[in-house]
This record gives C-alpha cells, structure tokens and sequence, in this order.
C-alpha cells in the first residue's frame, strides 16, 4: 500500500498502532502489538515470515491465498495476522522493523521462507507450516487442522499441572518433545517455553528424565557452533579442525552430540578438499550410533563425498530441488 498521499498525521497514527499493512490490509508488523491485539479479542497469531519481493513460493502464498477475500474472511474472527517481511530492498521497512523482524527469525528458529506459524496470543507457536497448494479453501481447512494442536498442546500442559515430582516433570518433557514432532524449531520451543525449564528441574531434582542434562549438552553445543563460526569467518580452517579435536577430546560429549560434532570435522575437511579425511571422518561418526538420525544419514553423505572425490570439478552445492517449497533464509533467489 502506497502513501504518496497519505496526511503525516495519519501516517503516525497508522505507525503508533504498529499496521502499516505491508502484507495488504490487516496484517500487522509489530509482533508485540499484535500479542497484545489476540490478547484482546481472544485470538491467535498467524505469523508469516516471507522475502516478499524475491520468494516465489512467498508471493505464490500471497497471490493465491493471503490476498484472496475467502481467506480474509475465514481467519478475521480466529487470528491476528503478522507480517515479518525480510525483503530485498528493505528501504521501505524501518530500522525498528528490521532489527525485531531479524531477533524473530534468530529466537524462533527460522531457516527459509515463506514460514507460516501458528502461536497462541502470548506468542507461544503451537504449529508450523509454508504454502500450501489449492487456493484459500484448502489453506482455510489446512488451519483448522493445525489449530487442533492447540488443544492437544494446552490438554498436555493441563495434565501436567495436576501431577506432582518426577511424573509431572515427564509430562512437561512430553508435551514439549510433541511439539518437536509437529516440526517446530527448536530454537522456537527453547525460547518460547523456557518458563518450563524451571518447572521440570523443580519437580525432577535428581533429573530422572534427562531434560537438564540434555539442555546443557544443546547450550554447549550452541556454544561450540559460535566458536566454530569465528574460525569459518577467517577461513582458518587448520585452527578449526584443532578446535574440534579439542573439543572432542575434553569437553565430554557423548551420544549424538559427539556425533554432530564428529561430523562437523568431516566438513570441515570438505571446504579444503581433503576427501580421503572427510570419508574416515564420516565412518568415525557413524560408529558412535549407527542408529541415531544421524548416523542414519552419513551412508549417503559418504557416498557424496566419493562422487565428489572422483568429480573434483562438480558444483558442491547443486541446485535446488524443482519441487521445493520454500526458499533458505538470507537467499535471494526467484522461482
């Protein structure tokens, strides 16, 4: 929506309520506002995080469902509808705009656009989705699905509150690993339930469940991530390497975690070429539970890295699958 020839007043006014409407009409851009619009109303928040001038897929979802006057219809009395626009040229969003829709996307967890989630009115999400094909119809009904979530979410939560000790602890853990399952991010779950947190280390003091132990295995390895990250930054990639044998060696990592990390070194061999390493690398990690999800995949990963060893002049990356539904964050590309 233009406003050549909007009165500033109005333009103020539109501001102070946080609806500049960039997604069309009644979408809001200010996630803190909208909470407490749902609030308000008893509502939901659909959140769509979209690259609104160079995602396909996020103009496909806008074009055939958001702008339809079916879908406005539909969700009017059920949702509050945010915008959170990552668009190329970004000189049509504020610099408030820009810093909140960037701290959402790294505290929900966000990887590609176009991202739709569901949250309840205190910004808590409940379900993940993207496009959909069908038109507004199917997209309404496709909601009407996901927002059963909800329900079964808030039953487990409410179970949970009647149990006492280590069961009420495990219910917690359930209704969270639920919440995985339905394909949230977990960076979504982490920062948006870490009220649980205390909850669960108050009810399972000897941490029967394992929750604590696993929290602080993930901060660690977030912290092992940041650090790799400054060794990438530089290219250093013989100080990363060593890095990682370090840490292998006395940071006490076990179990998947290890894995991750073990598998993180064959990468790093990759970027400098050094294939006969990254395939050992890939067998080391495979070892440590051929099981897991992880170790599950490094069978193709290795396979890759032998067409890669024998066809040194093959593109790593490749190209994108025709079928795929959503574009990576940070990547402007056009379908």
């Amino acid at each position: 929506m233009k406003f050549h020839s909007t009165p500033i007043a109005a333009l103020v006014a539109l501001y102070s309520i946080g609806s500049a409407f960039a997604g069309g009409e009644g979408w809001s851009i200010d996630f803190e506002a909208a909470k407490k619009q749902a609030a308000a109303e008893k509502k939901d928040l659909l959140v769509d995080f979209t690259g609104s001038d160079w995602c396909g897929w996020c103009i496909k979802l806008n074009e055939e469902v958001f702008q339809k006057d079916e879908f406005k219809k539909g969700v009017k009395d059920k949702y509050v509808l945010v915008e959170l626009d990552f668009p190329k040229d970004d000189s049509k969003l504020s610099e408030a705009t820009k810093k909140q829709n960037g701290e959402l996307q790294e505290k929900l967890g966000i990887e590609g656009f176009p991202t739709i989630l569901l949250c309840d009115a205190s910004g808590k999400p409940y379900a993940k989705t993207g496009y959909q094909e069908g038109g507004p119809e199917k997209y309404l009904t496709h909601l009407e699905t996901l927002q059963k979530q909800k329900a079964t979410r808030d039953e487990a939560f409410a179970s949970a509150a009647k149990a006492e000790g280590v069961e009420k602890a495990k219910k917690l853990v359930a209704a969270l690993k639920a919440l995985e399952v339905l394909e949230i991010p977990e960076a979504a779950i982490t920062s948006s339930y870490a009220d649980l947190v205390p909850q669960i280390k108050a009810a399972d003091p000897k941490d029967e469940t394992g929750f604590v132990k696993e929290i602080e295995s993930k901060e660690k390895l977030a912290e092992f991530g940041a650090k790799l990250n400054e060794f990438g930054e530089t290219k250093d990639f013989n100080g990363a390497l060593a890095y990682v044998d370090k840490v292998l060696k006395e940071d006490g990592f076990k179990g998947e975690a290890k894995q991750q990390i073990t598998a993180t070194k064959a990468l790093i061999y990759l970027e400098i070429k050094k294939f006969d390493e990254a395939i050992k690398t890939i067998d080391e990690a495979k070892a440590i539970d051929p099981n897991s999800e992880i170790g599950q995949q490094m069978d193709a990963f290795k396979e890759r890295l032998k067409q890669m060893k024998d066809s040194p002049e093959e593109e790593e990356g490749g190209e994108e699958p025709e079928d795929a539904k959503e574009a990576p964050a940070g990547e402007e590309k056009e379908k």
